[in-house]
């Protein structure tokens, strides 16, 4: 089986893997093929679980605040574990992406609802939560990606492909150095959610950098869904769906995490005091 050459350009850290996805077919034993349904049908489950976990963590960070932050740790470097099991085996997929999802939810959830605390500290309020919002906005934005690649609207030509590895690459670079920084106090001008505060243009500023990192996010999933669908016509053994809705759960986890800190900035601005 031959896999084109499309895979070596996805921005996707989780898909772009020729070896990875080679090595996988290899490992799986059975001869029935993947189809888009199957690969919709598991990215549903993943998520119905990263859900589940998000449930979770506001539950943690609610009724066990002491243990959010070691378990933090502890899930961090496990879903580093769990993601390169995955990348080294696609067909590990099957037993571990619900790891992964779990501990991405769960992560989300806790960040959401510390979010909500402090927009409640400060007197706003976001309609309907942040969860909620940042949830419709994924999937808005999901069925609008997925409109755009099936009307042929937007397709992952090599232009695009490489127009959006060299804007990721750029936010990569920028949200480490942003990390740099707040290790010695420093914040990185309007990137911080805490500029958000400040109001005016500042707030201004750093709600049109959020929508374009949201909108990069969201670019993935045409290239995503493009390479997904190559290797489903290709003949990809039934197993590999599991690797498949891992990848786009890896895009998913992004854009609601930009989608999260958007909903933020825009109560902060917006939104309506108690």
């Amino acid at each position: 089986m031959r896999l084109g050459k499309n895979m070596l350009e996805s921005t996707n850290p989780a898909i772009k893997n020729h070896e990875a996805w080679r090595d996988g077919i290899r490992s799986c034993d059975t001869v029935e093929t993947a189809t888009i349904a199957g690969v919709v049908n598991k990215t549903g489950m993943l998520t119905s679980v990263a859900v589940a976990g998000g449930m979770f963590g506001i539950w943690l960070t609610q009724n066990q605040p002491g243990l959010a932050w070691p378990l933090g740790i502890a899930g961090l470097i496990a879903t580093i574990v769990v993601y390169f099991m995955i990348m080294r085996n696609p067909a590990r997929a099957k037993y571990t992406a619900w790891i992964y999802a779990a501990i991405q939810g769960a992560f989300l959830g806790a960040l959401t609802h510390a979010l909500d605390t402090a927009l409640a500290n400060m007197g706003y309020v976001a309609v309907g939560g942040l969860a909620l919002q940042a949830f419709v906005i994924t999937i808005s934005v999901l069925i609008s990606m997925l409109a755009l690649y099936y009307f042929r609207i937007l397709q992952p030509t090599k232009k695009f492909t490489a127009a959006v590895s060299v804007l990721t690459l750029g936010i990569f670079i920028t949200y480490l150095i942003s990390f740099g920084m707040s290790m010695f106090g420093a914040e990185m001008p309007f990137l911080s959610l805490s500029s958000a505060t400040a109001g005016g243009n500042t707030a201004l500023i750093g709600i049109g950098i959020n929508l374009l990192i949201l909108g990069v996010a969201s670019l993935w999933l045409i290239i995503d869904f493009g390479i997904v669908e190559q290797q489903v016509k290709s003949g990809a053994p039934k197993q590999m769906e599991w690797f498949c809705a891992f990848i786009l759960m890896v895009t998913l986890v992004w854009i609601y995490l930009e989608a999260v800190k958007l909903c933020f900035r825009l109560a902060l601005l917006f939104g309506n005091r108690d």
